[in-house]
């Protein structure tokens, strides 16, 4: 069975992203830095009969994300490795004016740090694999300008760009940014706490990322929203 390593999969789109994966049979290796949360979806997606490892932790930490890709090779190696987790540098979201430097370290060390060390620890893995993929998960507000957002964009910008020159430096694998739109999660609500207006469910964009994994296009950044429908 293919193996994947998911980040941030206790909830919102890791989660359903998990939860897709283990109903096509893959193996999982999750991680979360909320213990109890990741425990329970691991629990939940062991309904599919999938061998599923919950690795609570910071993916900051170096030691954290050899443990990951170490669970990963006990599965059978590393087939896929979706970089979810994310931090905002400020929660609420401020003006650069406000954002403290602090926050927008942390937003650069979780978002393209460890993105990068997870995606380097895996390499020898994923070159193994006959499908070897990176799906890092990117954001609108890495191309657009948006008030408060800039701390968060500034981040997520830089890892589609780490996503490229990966993609020109490992033309054997893909690697693909992916940004799946406007979606109702609690990274969403921590940003902008009081915001009340409709937004799709994460599980409503999967199908995109299925996709890309069924169909397999040239590495590149994509929309997830815009991969959904009809083939």
């Amino acid at each position: 069975m293919p193996v994947a390593i998911i980040t941030g999969a206790s909830k919102g789109l890791g989660h359903a992203l998990a939860e897709a994966l283990a109903e096509r049979g893959w193996d999982l290796v999750l991680d979360a830095r909320t213990a109890q949360v990741l425990q329970e979806t691991a629990a939940a997606l062991g309904k599919h009969g999938t061998r599923v490892e919950a690795l609570p932790g910071d993916v900051t930490i170096a030691e954290h994300r050899i443990a990951l890709v170490a669970a990963a090779a006990r599965l059978g190696g590393v087939d896929l490795l979706v970089n979810n987790a994310s931090a905002l540098g400020a929660e609420p979201l401020v003006p650069l004016e406000d954002l403290a430097l602090d926050g927008l370290r942390r937003a650069l060390e979780v978002n393209v740090v460890a993105a990068l060390g997870l995606i380097q620890e895996a390499l020898p893995l994923l070159r193994a694999s006959t499908a070897g993929t990176v799906i890092d998960i990117s954001s609108d507000a890495a191309a657009e300008a948006y008030e408060t957002w800039g701390g968060y964009g500034a981040s997520k910008a830089a890892l589609d760009h780490l996503s490229a020159v990966l993609a020109e430096e490992e033309p054997g694998l893909r690697v693909w940014a992916v940004d799946p739109g406007d979606m109702n999660t609690d990274l969403y609500a921590a940003a902008v706490p009081g915001d009340e207006d409709p937004r799709p469910a994460p599980s409503s964009v999967v199908p995109g990322f299925l996709r890309l994994l069924d169909e397999r296009p040239a590495s590149g950044r994509y929309a997830a929203p815009s991969l959904v429908g009809a083939r």
